[in-house]
């Protein structure tokens, strides 16, 4: 928690400086102001650089590779130029996707593209205490900030709206922290708003999540996601298969799309842990779950359930403290796992499992 209590502290101290008036609390910083390439300034900065950006519509695609850039905002607009460049992220979300901010490691080895994203095999180098702030990043073809390799990089206080498969994804990276960002398809429901896939260390809190299909997306070992809200979505939260010690902490779901239910092969769930094991679910309010026609099934507030095309099971999953209303069914346990347990909930059903 000391990690998140210091992150908080510079966030606060980055808006202070900016609401200042661009006062240098970083002797050499650099000032984008709009007409100018943030890309440019980037290229320069040496390491430790601090990059203020000035408010305006920049139409770039930002590739960071410099350890320790600080690239912050209040006001800067970025959205899709007419033209790309080749870097780490093109294609990392399906061919020809492309990214607002790819925050990229050196020597990066990616797999091939098969579902979701393309993992990374292995790392050379990665890119070291990188900061971006303040942001509105929007419209991108494939995911409006990309962590790709990364090591202690922070994400906090963006708006990240429309990134048409993923707002934020994290992968291969250590540390990574996505903190107090609004991330939403303001139009048609878009795919996955939040995804980490690291390593090891993620922590997810804070954020405001609305319309993707995924809200948040969860394929890192011991991975901390607390205090984030997410709405009409058809998953809350996805804790993948195989993923073990995951932590999903005082998040709020609320009342997910109906696009959802309605559509074949639907689904609604507000936590659905999928073949993994280890997961604590504790301290969350889930309400809403409702499939209405029933096409798809039920809605449920949280479900622990196998996995079976990867013959994962869930194991030794741990659902308590949590505060589940007006969903279909409040906790599902379906699994041939063993040392799973619902205690100490507020919930109703199914009554086994929420005491009553």
């Amino acid at each position: 928690m000391a990690r998140i209590t210091s992150l908080v502290l510079l966030a606060s101290l980055i808006v202070t400086t900016i609401a200042g008036g661009w006062n240098d609390w970083h002797g050499d910083a650099t000032h984008v102001s709009a007409g100018e390439s943030i890309q440019a300034a980037i290229d320069t900065a040496k390491a430790g650089q601090l990059i203020f950006v000035g408010p305006g519509t920049y139409a770039e695609q930002l590739t960071i590779t410099t350890d320790g850039i600080h690239l912050v905002s209040k006001g800067a607009v970025l959205v899709p130029p007419a033209s790309f460049v080749q870097n780490t992220c093109s294609g990392l979300a399906g061919n020809e996707t492309e990214a607002g901010i790819c925050i990229e490691g050196q020597d990066i080895q990616l797999a091939g593209f098969e579902v979701e994203h393309r993992k990374v095999l292995s790392v050379g180098t990665p890119i070291k205490d990188v900061l971006v702030t303040g942001f509105q990043v929007q419209d991108f073809t494939g995911l409006n900030i990309a962590v790709v390799g990364g090591l202690d990089v922070q994400i906090v206080g963006n708006t990240l709206h429309d990134g048409s498969q993923y707002g934020a994804l994290t992968v291969g990276s250590t540390n990574t922290h996505i903190d107090a960002n609004n991330v939403a398809a303001t139009g048609d429901l878009l795919f996955i708003a939040v995804c980490m896939d690291d390593s090891t260390g993620v922590q997810v809190t804070n954020n405001d999540i609305s319309n993707y299909a995924v809200g948040l997306c969860v394929q890192t070992n011991n991975a901390y996601v607390a205090n984030n809200r997410v709405t009409s979505a058809c998953f809350g939260a996805f804790v993948d298969p195989g993923v073990q010690g995951a932590q999903l902490l005082n998040n709020y779901i609320g009342p997910p799309n109906q696009v959802c239910a309605n559509s074949p092969g639907g689904g609604i769930d507000g936590v659905l842990v999928f073949g993994a094991s280890g997961t604590t679910v504790k301290g969350n309010t889930i309400e809403g779950q409702l499939a209405h026609d029933g096409s798809n099934g039920d809605g449920s507030g949280i479900a622990i359930v196998d996995d079976p095309s990867t013959a994962s099971i869930a194991n030794d999953n741990t659902v308590t403290g949590n505060i589940l209303r007006d969903n279909d069914l409040d906790i599902l346990i379906y699994t041939n796992g063993t040392g799973n347990v619902a205690e100490g909930n507020q919930c109703t059903t199914p009554a086994e499992l929420c005491g009553q």
